[in-house]
């Protein structure tokens, strides 16, 4: 795996080094050595799946409190997305700054995001699905979220028809979220 640090402290996009031949391809994944010896969280409590039948389909942006702050390990593995990490942690050099990655099934691109980051994605072809390794169990009394178009992070999402979650369409903006 080649790790390539974001512009996010702690947050790396990983892809993988693909060993090939006449049959096709074998590549790691994950490996709790490579990950621990870059001082990465390289625990893995569930493993969950995104389906998302229609593109333009916005999920985020998500995040759990302490003491269940995730680590996620993010992969693409049926179409594409735009996946997006916003840095809430306070004291952070890159506190509230985010940062986008393209993940698809054919990059094969991983995303890892350290704990105390928002996670979100939108969709970019219908049929997407996207593979989450996660560090902590889901604990749904410490779920929270920040609004996907909170002017102060001005992300820009792609152009589409938006498919947004009331859930997600109420989260508050950045100022008005209690954070990790």
């Amino acid at each position: 795996m080649i790790f390539v640090e974001t512009l996010l402290k702690g947050a790396y996009r990983i892809e993988p080094e693909l060993k090939e031949d006449e049959r096709g391809f074998f590549t790691r994944t994950f490996c709790q050595r490579e990950f621990a010896e870059r001082g990465l969280n390289p625990n893995i409590a569930q493993c969950s799946v995104s389906y998302n039948r229609h593109a333009g389909t916005l999920r985020g942006l998500h995040y759990q409190l302490p003491p269940y702050a995730e680590a996620k390990l993010v992969r693409c593995t049926a179409g594409a997305v735009i996946d997006v990490i916003v840095d809430l942690r306070a004291g952070s050099p890159t506190f509230m700054q985010w940062t986008a990655v393209e993940l698809s099934a054919a990059n094969r691109a991983m995303l890892y995001v350290p704990e105390g980051f928002a996670h979100g994605f939108q969709t970019l072809v219908d049929h997407t699905e996207v593979l989450y390794q996660i560090s902590e169990f889901y604990e749904p009394a410490s779920a929270r979220g920040i609004r996907w178009d909170d002017p102060v992070l001005n992300i820009p999402w792609p152009n589409a028809e938006r498919i947004i979650s009331p859930r997600d369409l109420a989260f508050p903006l950045a100022v008005e979220a209690e954070l990790p």
